[in-house]
């Protein structure tokens, strides 16, 4: 897969989605719908900005029994994204659950990886609310490997955790990084995060970036410069 940049459309509805999007005057570039989209529009949403031509990653996180989450993964296949999620806390056994859920009769499926530690997640966080002890590079290995075994594509990371996913798991395992911000700038409610060029020396495949380009005075600078620093 080639390295790219995913747009993170964390809007309240429908109108402002499609109004950003349409400030990409000739460029259709790789977008993320999470829950706020999905929960306010349901799946027309997702039918609209694919019809439009863009790649979507569906940011669901799905964690429930494996019947249940092999189900729901069945019924986000026919939405046809190009990417969509578990959370790997789920076991592997739920995540080969969700890989048979979500793949096709013809043998096809979208990219399907997992989250290992949310990017807001500290390792005091980790400790005192989760009761996990061991470092949280460690953990979020220990996922990655789980995750793999499953069966699954890659993971959801922080950006500073890609080159040691790729070292225990192989560099064809993705790393799909959040955390993006750019030097300088606010880190928000994200605790492990890195720029867009730092993240591709380390190594990873793609970044998802949200609010440097969704809340910039120009969103689409703002993105081109994620792809410049990001691309090389």
């Amino acid at each position: 897969m080639a390295k790219d940049v995913i747009i993170a459309c964390d809007f309240p509805g429908k109108a402002e989605t499609l109004a950003f999007l349409d400030r990409f005057t000739g460029r259709k570039p790789f977008v993320k719908i999470g829950m706020e989209l999905f929960y306010a529009e349901g799946p027309d949403i997702v039918r609209e900005i694919k019809a439009r031509g863009h790649k979507i990653f569906l940011d669901l996180k799905l964690h429930d029994i494996p019947n249940t989450v092999e189900k729901a993964m069945a019924s986000l296949a026919r939405l046809e994204v190009d990417m969509t999620n578990v959370h790997a806390a789920g076991t592997i056994e739920m995540m080969k659950a969700a890989r048979r859920g979500l793949t096709r009769p013809d043998g096809s499926r979208p990219i399907l990886i997992a989250v290992t530690q949310l990017t807001s997640t500290s390792q005091r966080a980790m400790e005192q609310d989760l009761m996990i002890h061991a470092p949280i590079a460690e953990v979020v290995t220990q996922y990655a490997r789980n995750t793999r075994e499953a069966g699954l594509d890659g993971v959801v990371c922080s950006p500073l955790e890609a080159g040691v996913i790729h070292k225990a798991c192989g560099e064809d395992f993705l790393t799909v990084t959040p955390g993006i911000r750019f030097a300088g700038a606010a880190a928000d409610d994200q605790s492990r995060i890195t720029t867009p060029a730092r993240a591709r020396e380390i190594g990873s495949d793609y970044i998802v970036v949200g609010r440097p380009v969704t809340k910039a005075k120009d969103p689409v600078a703002a993105y081109e410069r994620c792809l410049t620093d990001f691309l090389g």
